[in-house]
């Protein structure tokens, strides 16, 4: 995987990101509270299984 790669990457993410608050800024806004009132361990679980979860995908595609 190169860094061109992994910046397209970033770029993909910024911009569905991006589009989600620009359509559903109420249910954006209702997530991130939610979100705030998680358990920090609960949040340390969720993004260490998405962080494997896209690097695994991402060694996928590259493959």
């Amino acid at each position: 995987m190169t860094l061109a790669q992994v910046l397209a990457g970033v770029a993909v993410v910024l911009a569905v990101e991006g589009l989600l608050y620009a359509v559903a800024p109420d249910a954006m806004r209702r997530a991130v509270g939610r979100l705030a009132e998680l358990p920090e361990q609960r949040l340390r679980v969720g993004g260490l299984v998405a962080a494997a979860a896209g690097i695994g995908v991402a060694w996928l595609i590259t493959r």
